[in-house]
């Protein structure tokens, strides 16, 4: 994306790379000197500055790349910087000054400079041996890497990484919670040797290895075998030894990327070699800043050290002169799989050095501290790291500690001079004490935010000073220094948040906006809104599609590709890479017919694992992706809605047609409900339960709609909910007969269907509106309640089955053809 703002007179200033070294020198030159330069940026990669560190949990699934985004496309243009994203510099003329690069269409664009900052990091480094170009052979750097990892996760078992750094098992970890099987092959005696020491890396192996890790220490790769496509299917060792392999991510280590600054003749050696001042010893009108930089010897990988160096280029920048970066002391403090681990200095002792050590492998728990002199020179520690920003601080200060040997180990809050004495740790620390390594932020800086700028979120705290929003290690300290300065609930939600990084428009702007402008289509949507991104994201386009579809139903176009991969397959893909074929059975209730044919066709398509699901329904587990339009077809049963955001089951229990207990039909009351809304989409999926009597067999307590049978009738609660955190059902109305009990069951459905935001459950809807608001518009608005039931049975007339149905339902059925069937009839077509 090429962002251009109007040119002005002043001095020229281009950047290679956009990355996070340079992009925080662009935020602290901002600071001091914010109209002294017309900024340009190159960054090879199509997307704005974003948090190279969390991608870990994009691939794990925990976090999106919209919420890894550090600096959007808004604050680019904001700020007057011209962004060429997706351009790769091809060239420098040191003699006119001229920046060359090339886009993704081939087209060339150039860019004037009076200083350039080259900020290029780091290139994987890849082994060089024999496969190492096969297809699945990747390397782990970048989103084009991550979404490639995750691609090959939806379709493949078996994973190698090579390389038992962070990097590597973050990397094994994301690929093991997508659902694959992976041993991590690392070279060295013990895990992660660079940031702990035999024993801590033991320890991390053994809790790594009960989690489903495997490991394969001391294995020398020799080289990767590849299959008859060109593609990698296993690893060899130097001993003769293989593994399987669909997918290999070498993590073992980066190297400077200094290609563009060998080819400008700038000094290399180790890395674009850089004064005290950032500037290139060759060219003072270069500077260089972060991973590719090599200062005083030494190229830093780590985040703090080139947040250092950013602030110093800044102050040059800027022309004040003023700042020396005269190197780093590092310590590393970071969440694997969410083990805490920390060290810093000299950890692993050795001559000279004394050593005190607490070891509890039963309680996850090891600490190293190493002495020399009377000081603390290095400290290791695994599993409670709480008190490593102390540690540091002691190592940096060079304080000798023979007044607190004997308390050292137990850390900062039983050191009687430290004024701890069981006070909490964050009220206690000084203001000038550091909290957030990677970003340099003390104490002082986040309480003088909080208070001046009200600050009262953590997502706010780290918008305004950057605190916890780099490795996340910090982020419990911030959380109680948010507590006790702000008095507040420091993880309340925002009071509008942007639906994601495409837009500043909130969930609820969209929903209005659709309904206000009679918006049908994603595309009027996104120009109606000014959507930052044209296209969107893998967040938006789905809540958008569905705030179409339920504002305008038959109107609004539905989108199948901007459903979820569940919903455009309209079946749950499982860890191994099949997926699950649940169908609906009315209330729980089952014929001897569909069992014979569920039974049929088990065997027919050889499905291996049969299940009763806690939904009163048969789960088939383990059926290709090719076989499902049969199994469907063999076993004649409407869609479960299984893999959707729609009605799920309806839970009964056998009532008072069967139980001696039962005082309404709950049977026959679940059927009936789940034959009226069983094509029913939703912000998110709903389940009800009818139980027969107070007893509650069918747990309606906790559930998105429960009816309960009593003497006089039905008792309806709303919002409950199972999951995670149970949350008991909220009582609604007490209901007179089974017309009433679908009338309010439709009317709160369709209620909820209308305001709800996407993936936000009944719960969370209830609890945002109110119990009050939904009771006066469902139970006190009689007219407004059958608006309502009726708009819901309009918008679900004709919905049609996914599975029975695939033109009318827009399910594109290529996708279920195998791919062999596919080649031969390609092959067939050319002879």
């Amino acid at each position: 994306m090429d962002m251009r703002v109007n040119p002005k007179a002043k001095m020229r200033l281009v950047m290679v790379g956009n990355g996070m070294a340079g992009v925080r020198t662009l935020e602290e030159l901002l600071k001091i000197a914010p109209d002294l330069y017309d900024i340009t940026v190159f960054g090879a990669e199509p997307h704005p500055n974003y948090n190279r560190i969390l991608l870990s949990p994009v691939l794990a699934g925990e976090q999106t790349l919209d919420q890894i985004i550090l600096n959007d496309w808004a604050w680019y243009s904001d700020h007057g910087i011209t962004l060429h994203a997706g351009y790769k510099v091809s060239e420098v003329d040191r003699v006119k000054r001229v920046v060359h690069a090339v886009g993704p269409g081939g087209e060339t664009i150039s860019a004037e400079y009076d200083r350039l900052i080259m900020a290029t990091g780091s290139n994987p480094f890849i082994l060089p041996i024999p496969g190492k170009d096969l297809k699945g052979v990747l390397a782990y750097r970048d989103i084009a890497d991550t979404q490639a990892m995750i691609e090959a996760a939806a379709q493949y078992k078996h994973a190698v990484v090579i390389g038992g750094g962070l990097l590597g098992l973050e990397a094994a970890n994301g690929l093991m919670k997508r659902g694959m099987s992976v041993n991590v092959v690392h070279v060295a005696p013990w895990l992660m040797e660079r940031q702990l020491d035999d024993v801590a890396g033991r320890m991390l192996q053994a809790s790594l290895e009960e989690r489903g890790m495997q490991f394969l220490i001391g294995a020398q790769t020799q080289e990767l075998v590849g299959d008859a496509d060109g593609r990698v299917k296993g690893i060899r060792f130097k001993d003769g030894t293989e593994v399987p392999a669909d997918l290999v991510v070498m993590a073992v280590g980066i190297r400077p990327n200094t290609a563009l600054a060998e080819s400008m003749r700038l000094h290399v050696n180790k890395g674009i070699v850089v004064s005290d001042t950032l500037q290139t010893v060759t060219d003072p009108r270069i500077y260089a800043v972060g991973e590719c930089a090599a200062h005083r010897g030494i190229a830093y990988g780590l985040v703090a050290p080139l947040f250092e160096q950013g602030k110093v280029l800044a102050t040059h920048l800027a022309e004040f002169g003023i700042g020396r970066y005269t190197g780093s002391l590092t310590s590393t403090k970071l969440k694997v799989t969410g083990i805490d681990l920390f060290s810093a200095g000299n950890f692993t002792g050795g001559d000279g050095t004394e050593e005190i050590v607490m070891s509890d492998p039963s309680g996850g728990v090891y600490k190293k501290l190493v002495i020399q002199d009377d000081k603390l020179v290095g400290a290791c520690l695994y599993g409670d790291t709480v008190d490593g920003s102390w540690y540091f601080k002691l190592l940096r200060e060079g304080r000798t500690v023979h007044d607190i040997r004997d308390k050292l180990m137990f850390g900062e809050s039983n050191i009687g001079d430290a004024g701890h004495q069981g006070h909490n740790k964050a009220a206690a620390m000084q203001d000038s004490d550091e909290v957030c390594g990677c970003n340099g932020v003390t104490k002082g800086t986040i309480c003088k935010a909080i208070k001046d700028k009200g600050l009262f979120t953590l997502d706010e705290v780290r918008k305004h000073t950057k605190a916890s929003a780099s490795c996340g290690s910090c982020t419990g300290l911030v959380e109680q220094i948010l507590m006790f300065t702000a008095g507040g609930d420091y993880s309340a939600t925002p009071k509008k948040k942007a639906l994601c990084g495409c837009t500043e428009h909130s969930h609820q702007d969209v929903r209005d906006a659709i309904r206000e402008r009679k918006l049908l289509t994603i595309a009027d949507t996104f120009r109606a809104l000014d959507w930052k991104t044209p296209n969107g994201c893998a967040s938006c386009r789905p809540a958008v599609n569905y705030y179409l579809i339920s504002t305008w139903p038959k109107e609004a176009k539905d989108d199948p590709q901007s459903r979820y991969i569940n919903e455009r397959s309209h079946a749950n893909i499982q860890k191994d890479g099949t997926y699950s074929v649940i169908p609906r059975m009315w209330g729980g209730e089952t014929t001897a017919d569909e069992l014979r044919r569920i039974a049929d066709a088990v065997d027919k398509y050889q499905i291996p694992t049969v299940k009763v699901t806690g939904g009163q329904r048969i789960d088939l587990l383990g059926v290709k992706k090719e076989d499902l339009v049969n199994v469907w077809k063999d076993i004649g049963m409407p869609s479960g809605h299984a893999y959707a955001k729609a009605l799920r089951t309806v839970k009964t229990c056998v009532g008072s047609e069967w139980c001696r207990m039962g005082t309404q039909d709950s049977t026959q009351m679940g059927k009936d409900l789940e034959r009226a809304m069983w094509r029913m989409y939703a912000p998110h999926k709903v389940k009800f339960a009818v139980s027969g009597c107070p007893r509650n067999c069918a747990e309606a307590g906790i559930k998105d709609v429960g009816i309960i049978g009593v003497d006089s009738g039905w008792e309806m609660y709303v919002a409950g909910n199972g999951g995670i955190k149970t949350e008991v059902a909220h009582f609604l109305a007490k209901l007179k007969n089974a017309e009433e009990v679908m009338e309010y069951t439709g009317a709160f459905c369709e209620l909820y269907r209308q305001e709800g935001w996407y993936l936000e459950r009944t719960v969370h809807y209830v609890n945002r509106v109110g119990l009050d608001y939904v009771k006066k518009r469902i139970v006190e608005d009689a007219a407004g309640r059958k608006a309502l039931w009726e708009q819901l049975q309009f918008a679900l007339d004709g919905e049609p089955d996914p599975w029975f149905e695939h033109a009318k339902a827009a399910v594109d059925t290529r996708q279920f053809i195998p791919i062999q069937a596919v080649s031969a009839t390609t092959e067939g077509s050319a002879a």
